[in-house]
């Protein structure tokens, strides 16, 4: 559900402001029926999928491996919140150098 409602939303955001646009996850909501209607009055939008399991081109699969790396290899949580405080540190020190993220995720970097 979150996954269809982000969508929507990026899609609603891309149809003010992006002259062309390629969406690259290949999940099913990206399939949908509901979505061809939307492209077909948007000629301006294509999307390109890649190919199934293919985690090495997709940078959201970089970016669990560096949390489990960093965050919970090899360490042993006595209660749940301890994970969950872990996390929440890597997430906040992502989101202060996203253009350090980026090149990492997408360059390699």
């Amino acid at each position: 559900m979150l996954a269809s409602v982000s969508f929507a939303f990026n899609l609603a955001f891309l149809r003010c402001n992006i002259r062309h646009f390629y969406y690259a996850i290949n999940t099913r909501v990206h399939h949908a029926n509901e979505l061809k209607p939307f492209l077909q009055e948007n000629e301006r939008l294509r999307l390109a999928f890649l190919p199934k399991y293919s985690p090495e081109l997709n940078p959201v699969e970089g970016l669990w491996k560096w949390l489990k790396h960093d965050v919970v290899n090899n360490v042993f949580f006595s209660e749940f919140y301890h994970i969950r405080t872990h996390v929440t540190a890597f997430m906040k020190l992502i989101n202060q150098n996203p253009l350090q993220v980026i090149d990492r995720l997408l360059l390699g970097v």
